[in-house]
């Protein structure tokens, strides 16, 4: 524990300090709980992004042997153009949130290729926005998780140490204005009986 001087106005200034730390402590911890909540939804939704990614890859398999047998090449038709993502604020964080893909436009004669190619095309497209959004979710979860981290660090040093510290200042300071307080009127009195003795010696 700091050391602190044993005066009035030191006794005021942890009062004003205890009083700051008791009000911003629910602040954090509503923030703490918070971020509990919304890390559990993005966990739940990056598990949900990771099965549904995993169920478009074996929706390609079939797909790929039938390209590799057929000769087509997709091309253009699956590269990516631009990259879409917004954001959201959670407890003060921006968390990334993925938007859309805009895809190269496919430069294919329509007469020379099966119907199926467009199914197909589609299928890869949104195996790739579902790969951008987990990318998206695992960026949001990484976000979260360190807010939470500092936020629960910063709601132990109020609640373990910077509380408790100026509790012991306050008492400490207390002790000590007391004790002088009454060493103060001890002494007081004991100067009235001094002063007290010659005067009624001298009425005799």
């Amino acid at each position: 524990m700091s050391t602190v001087r044993l005066t009035q106005g030191e006794l005021k200034i942890q009062r004003d300090r205890l009083q700051a730390y008791q009000r911003f402590l629910p602040t954090l911890q509503l923030k703490k709980q918070q971020l509990h909540l919304e890390l559990n939804k993005q966990s739940r939704a990056l598990e949900s992004c990771r099965l549904q990614l995993d169920k478009l890859a074996g929706d390609i398999i079939p797909w790929m042997g039938l390209l590799a047998e057929s000769g087509i090449v997709m091309g253009d038709a699956l590269d990516a153009r631009e990259v879409f993502f917004t954001s959201r604020n959670v407890a003060g964080v921006d968390i990334p949130v993925f938007d859309h893909l805009e895809f190269q436009v496919p430069d294919y004669d329509l007469f020379a290729t099966p119907l199926w190619l467009d199914r197909g095309i589609m299928l890869f497209r949104e195996y790739i926005d579902s790969h951008f959004q987990l990318e998206a979710l695992k960026k949001g979860e990484e976000l979260l998780r360190r807010e939470l981290l500092t936020t629960t660090q910063r709601v132990n040093l109020f609640e373990k140490v910077k509380i408790p510290e100026a509790q012991e200042h306050i008492r400490l300071i207390r002790i000590h204005i007391g004790d002088q307080l009454a060493g103060s009127i001890g002494r007081s009195k004991l100067v009235k009986r001094r002063t007290a003795r010659p005067v009624r010696e001298a009425a005799r």
